[in-house]
């Protein structure tokens, strides 16, 4: 937090997304900075400016449709330590590239957005008439160098250019936090960074005898994704110069966290009995959310629901024998 806050604080939540859990993140935000504020006996700022930014294509007239609630909200919960006013707007727009005026901001908050790139990495485009990821969807064991080169190429690009511009708009000692998907090894293969993007090309392969899905398309499609190691972020982040890096730590997290009942027993985490084909089905409605838009902008609509069944029964055989994680990286930093 910076020495000193000013009268009027800049918020951004860089990745929205639509629906009440967006307002959800920026109450969080509030509610941690009045309780920081208390704790050191500094005076809250008098007004926020949050903006909520996305891709023009989001849904913000839905958030806008929360804002009553959260104001509401808002105030009861901080009762006679309320900030005066919460100004709430939405900022549409790609944050690889500039989005708000110089030293605007004091706080940049961003989830599960930045392992999504701008492109499809250059070289690897669908309308190259030579598929060099041939029969996957990402980066897989099997991938020529080159394909890893391009992806690992993009996301330095992406990032920089992330930093960069991020470094104009936030004021010195001003903070970022992000987390997003990433790996824990140097390694872009290991399966706990492409794994489900592996099982989701196996669901369109079982397609093709059947004429559903053409083999062509498969070979076509090259996910807009990216997971870094922390060492690729602590590269990027000491080349580009403008922060400093307070914390950074990877999470880990199951496939089916959440859908499930779980119990510790020692240090092994077991299922109670937990049927896989539930498993399966939870996984699969979780990926679909997230990628069917892509995937429905290549290989058509009329096969989503079919594809992410298979998914669902592919998935569900893997978590029946194998514990499958993400890896959740966090990342707190200070603009010098």
């Amino acid at each position: 937090m910076c020495k000193k806050l000013p009268r009027s604080m800049g918020i951004a939540d860089l990745g929205c997304s639509s629906g009440p859990n967006t307002l959800t993140v920026i109450s969080g935000i509030v509610d941690i900075l009045r309780s920081t504020c208390q704790n050191l006996g500094r005076v809250l700022p008098e007004e926020l400016n949050v903006h909520l930014n996305d891709l023009p294509g989001n849904d913000f007239n839905s958030v806008f449709g929360y804002l009553p609630g959260f104001g509401d909200s808002l105030k009861e919960k901080n009762g006679n330590c309320s900030i005066a006013h919460c100004f709430v707007s939405a900022v549409p727009g790609s944050f690889y590239g500039r989005l708000f005026p110089r030293d605007s901001l004091h706080f940049v908050h961003s989830s599960s957005s930045l392992h999504w790139l701008s492109q499809v990495p250059e070289g690897l485009e669908s309308k190259v008439s030579t598929s060099l990821n041939k029969g996957k969807l990402y980066i897989s064991k099997t991938s020529h160098p080159c394909v890893l080169e391009a992806y690992s190429m993009q996301f330095q690009k992406d990032f920089w250019m992330f930093l960069k511009s991020r470094s104009e708009e936030i004021v010195a000692e001003g903070c970022m936090v992000l987390s997003f998907i990433g790996r824990r090894c140097t390694d872009p293969t290991t399966e706990e960074s492409c794994y489900q993007w592996e099982l989701l090309a196996q669901a369109l392969h079982s397609m093709v005898p059947e004429g559903l899905v053409e083999e062509e398309k498969i070979d076509s499609f090259n996910a807009p994704y990216y997971a870094p190691c922390p060492e690729e972020l602590e590269s990027l982040i000491q080349k580009e110069g403008s922060f400093i890096i307070k914390h950074l730590e990877n999470i880990e997290i199951d496939w089916d966290e959440g859908i499930c009942d779980k119990r510790f027993i020692g240090n092994d985490k077991r299922w109670n009995n937990f049927d896989p084909k539930l498993r399966g089905e939870g996984v699969s409605k979780t990926i679909r959310a997230v990628t069917e838009s892509m995937l429905e902008l290549h290989f058509g609509a009329d096969i989503m629901d079919e594809l992410f069944q298979r998914y669902s029964y592919i998935v569900g055989d893997h978590l029946s024998h194998t514990r499958a994680m993400y890896i959740n990286l966090v990342i707190s930093l200070i603009k010098r």
